[in-house]
């Protein structure tokens, strides 16, 4: 007897239907067929072990399963459900009635019970498209895959759940989620705010100015001068996530199988910090099997990057390209898939192998050369792609000390908020840039228009500082966001003055 079962499988952050097809006749081999990759392989074991354990019957015949389309390579142990269901129905044990409306998903214990699976959301958004009423699925996954509207998802513990509910011998209450009640409920749920940093009154003003203009940023210090305090803190003064953000970055955390087991929704702006031990793969995805790398995971939040010049060049250089395009293609013999990457790069390195170079009171005990030697590890096309190289220094006692309270990350992001607004209504016109730093360098030709001294202000920084035509256009849209901040329709030397600044490593005496 032929029946067909659907599941799904998940290439990049999109899904595709997958036809289940199991046949049973007269034989005694088992075979799966369609490109399987040996999870599905081995799958065969888990479903009979679990269809045993359960009360049912394994069928000592010939059990063909064929995973459709056949061309396209099936990875993982989230059809092993969808394949017991196929086998039960097809050897008369499961009334094979409603399987047609159904995805079904899930990996087995061999005991039968039922294990989470990756990529539920994409997996329900295809499910959606195709027409399906709905889907059965681990109920650790239910949550996330009822974010879904229209679509009537079904959380199982074990697979006599599963044959119980199409059999009608039990009713399972569908899974709902109230999208806009989770979202408001948990946005900007935050452990940290910059009220709990004391002084370093110019690098929070750097990083607002980042947070208004979407700009990468650069912290260079000695230890112990906050720098990670500091960058940690930074989502805390981005704007609120969309929902359409919010849905967005979900189903990148979802394939990756890190969404939190109670979550729904990612209602937080991400915060990545690798260790610089990472491979480039990992940081940029890819992989034998394709996942998303830390920069994917950091879409629509931040990209934490301590002790720059201790990642291997290499994998600095591959995220050259993903910072200006801000998604990454994965291209394999078969297939190609693609990932967004729209991120802050925030990177925090010490001046020197020391730490104390340009330090106001401790003495740096590296030379000229060790100096420019460590500098340059961080090569100068990744540089240019940096908006502000900001110089941070310790504090001192009094300040430490100090029970005058800082300004909270709320009041700074109602700034920060206002400063997007003006760029969001400026940018109206075109959906693929929402802020400063996503200006293309025509657009900076358009936008950031400055007047005759201004244009001698960035004559004489660009001959002295001897920066490129990227570090121009940087240097430009770094103004308009200072500009945007005090609501100035027009960029004035005072604001080119300070985007100036913002170039520390490309000054003189940075390289000895």
């Amino acid at each position: 007897m032929l029946v067909k079962t659907f599941g799904s499988a998940v290439y990049g952050i999109e899904a595709t239907t997958i036809t289940v097809e199991v046949n049973v006749s007269t034989g005694t081999k088992y075979y799966i067929v369609g490109l399987p990759d040996n999870a599905v392989k081995e799958s065969l074991q888990r479903i009979e072990s679990a269809i045993t354990a359960t009360g049912y019957r394994m069928p000592r015949q010939k059990i063909v399963v064929n995973l459709a389309p056949a061309d396209i390579r099936k990875e993982g142990s989230a059809y092993d459900l969808s394949i017991a269901v196929g086998i039960l129905a097809a050897s008369g044990q499961l009334h094979e009635d409603k399987l047609q409306q159904y995805i079904i998903l899930g990996e087995l214990s061999l005991d039968g019970m039922i294990q989470p699976i990756k990529g539920a959301l994409p997996i329900a958004v295809q499910a959606k498209k195709d027409g399906f009423k709905g889907i059965v699925l681990p109920s650790v996954n239910a949550k996330e895959a009822a974010i879904v509207s229209d679509l009537e998802i079904y959380g199982v513990e074990s697979l006599q759940d599963v044959v119980d509910f199409f059999d009608g011998n039990r009713i399972i209450a569908p899974t709902v989620v109230n999208i806009q009640e989770e979202f408001e409920r948990n946005i900007d749920n935050y452990d940290m705010d910059f009220a709990d940093v004391k002084g370093q009154e110019n690098i929070k003003r750097a990083l607002e100015i980042a947070a208004a203009g979407g700009h990468n940023v650069i912290l260079i210090g000695p230890p112990g001068a906050g720098k990670t305090m500091l960058a940690k803190r930074m989502p805390t003064i981005l704007p609120p996530l969309t929902i359409e953000e919010s849905l967005e970055t979900t189903k990148i955390h979802s394939v990756a199988g890190l969404l939190p087991a109670a979550g729904s929704l990612m209602t937080t702006r991400p915060f990545r910090a690798p260790h610089h031990t990472i491979s480039d793969v990992a940081l940029v995805g890819g992989g034998t099997h394709p996942q998303p790398g830390e920069i994917s995971l950091a879409h629509n939040g931040v990209l934490f990057l301590d002790e720059l010049p201790e990642f291997k060049r290499s994998v600095l250089e591959v995220m050259r390209q993903p910072l200006e395009s801000r998604n990454i293609t994965i291209s394999r013999s078969k297939f190609t898939v693609d990932y967004p990457a729209s991120f802050m790069l925030i990177a925090a390195m010490n001046p020197c192998p020391c730490g104390y170079y340009n330090h106001p009171e401790k003495e740096c005990i590296c030379g000229a050369a060790v100096v420019q030697r460590y500098l340059s590890k961080i090569s100068g096309p990744l540089l240019d792609r940096i908006d502000l190289h900001v110089e941070v220094t310790p504090i001192e006692f009094n300040e430490l000390s100090s029970s005058r309270k800082a300004e909270s990350s709320k009041s700074i992001r109602e700034r920060v908020i206002k400063a997007r607004e003006r760029q969001a209504q400026r940018f109206s016109g075109n959906e693929k840039v929402y802020c400063n730093a996503q200006m293309s360098s025509r657009m900076v030709r358009e936008v950031c228009q400055i007047d005759e001294s201004g244009q001698q202000l960035l004559k004489r920084a660009m001959e002295r500082l001897s920066l490129s035509a990227r570090a121009y256009d940087r240097i430009l849209k770094v103004a308009r966001t200072i500009a945007d901040m005090e609501d100035s329709a027009d960029i004035n030397n005072q604001h080119l003055a300070e985007a100036i600044q913002f170039r520390s490593l490309d000054r003189e005496n940075w390289a000895g």
